[in-house]
């Protein structure tokens, strides 16, 4: 007797699990193809949700591309640091050496007294006249190319001024000012996109909220029925989660395919200005990881607009 009891508690276990899961594929497929049943109504409001998409994931490509010219500026600052004259080609040199061991210093270069003197005949025009001094002004100078990360104003003053407390530097030159700029501009770029995406994002949950209140509404009466006959606020709003589920993914999709058709008609005139300025830059669209990413955020902000919608209304629906 135990034994049947056994079988029956987990043959009873599986029947609930089996239903559950059954339910579950029914309600996918029925909310979709209640969605193609009035294609016109369901592909507004994917545009609708898709604009509310691209825009903010536009602006983060685009950011993401300035960021890349950022780095690309950032990759090609140096600091210059000038020793003093007393200062030997074998002190120069083991300076160099312990600087290019440092984390934050991608390149050292030594340039001698002697060196600098000849870049400057060769550059300056003035070769005649510099044959004439009695002795070379020019110092030795050691030239830094620093590795910047995030926050590269305050990696690049703190490698100034661990440069210029050493002994043997008489200065250290860098133009800290256009990297602040540049580092302020990102900033100030990042955090428009966020607040942004954030504003859309609330437009998509209040968009499917409306949508999902009216599909609600269309259905008041075969809501009461099922519930009459004991039907779960779970079993009810299964359908309507994954009818919100469906136009964030349908919106998703949309906005993928306007973004790559968007950002493959404008490469070719950027290529084409950055190949004026000698520039190898390259404008970058979405990947494929990023396009699932989009579609899979857009999904689950539309489940979470209507999961919002749904428990609000179903609760004012019930059977007198």
């Amino acid at each position: 007797m135990r034994t049947q009891g056994a079988v029956q508690s987990k043959t009873s276990w599986r029947d609930k699990l089996d239903a559950w899961s059954a339910h579950h594929s029914n309600s996918a497929i029925e909310s979709l193809l209640r969605l193609l049943e009035t294609p016109l109504q369901s592909l507004m409001t994917w545009l609708v949700i898709a604009i509310a998409v691209a825009l903010p994931a536009a602006l983060f490509v685009v950011f993401g591309n300035v960021q890349q010219i950022g780095q690309t500026w950032q990759d090609s600052s140096q600091i210059s640091v000038f020793l003093k004259q007393d200062t030997s080609a074998t002190q120069a040199q083991d300076l160099r050496v312990r600087w290019a061991k440092r984390p934050d210093v991608a390149q050292a270069t030594y340039v001698s007294s002697e060196q600098a003197l000849e870049e400057f005949k060769r550059g300056s025009g003035l070769g005649e006249l510099a044959n004439h001094l009695d002795e070379n002004p020019l110092p030795p100078v050691i030239l830094i190319k620093p590795k910047i990360g995030g926050n590269a104003p305050d990696i690049l003053n703190s490698l100034q001024q661990a440069l210029i407390a050493d002994p043997l530097v008489a200065d250290v030159r860098l133009d800290m000012l256009w990297v602040k700029r540049l580092h302020q501009f990102i900033t100030i770029a990042e955090r428009f996109v966020v607040a942004l995406a954030g504003l859309l994002a609330l437009g998509v949950l209040l968009v499917i909220g409306n949508t999902i209140r009216m599909a609600i509404e269309n259905r008041r009466d075969e809501i009461l029925v099922v519930k009459l006959v004991g039907a779960t606020d779970a079993y009810v709003r299964r359908p309507f989660l994954y009818t919100g589920l469906w136009y964030g993914v349908g919106g998703g999709i949309v906005a993928a395919i306007i973004l790559a058709v968007g950002f493959w008609w404008l490469s070719a005139p950027v290529t084409q200005l950055a190949d004026l300025y000698q520039s190898s830059f390259r404008l970058q669209g979405l990947d494929l990881i990023e396009s699932l990413q989009l579609i899979l955020i857009a999904g689950i902000t539309g489940l979470l607009g209507a999961w919002i919608a749904v428990t609000r209304h179903l609760y004012l629906i019930q059977p007198r």
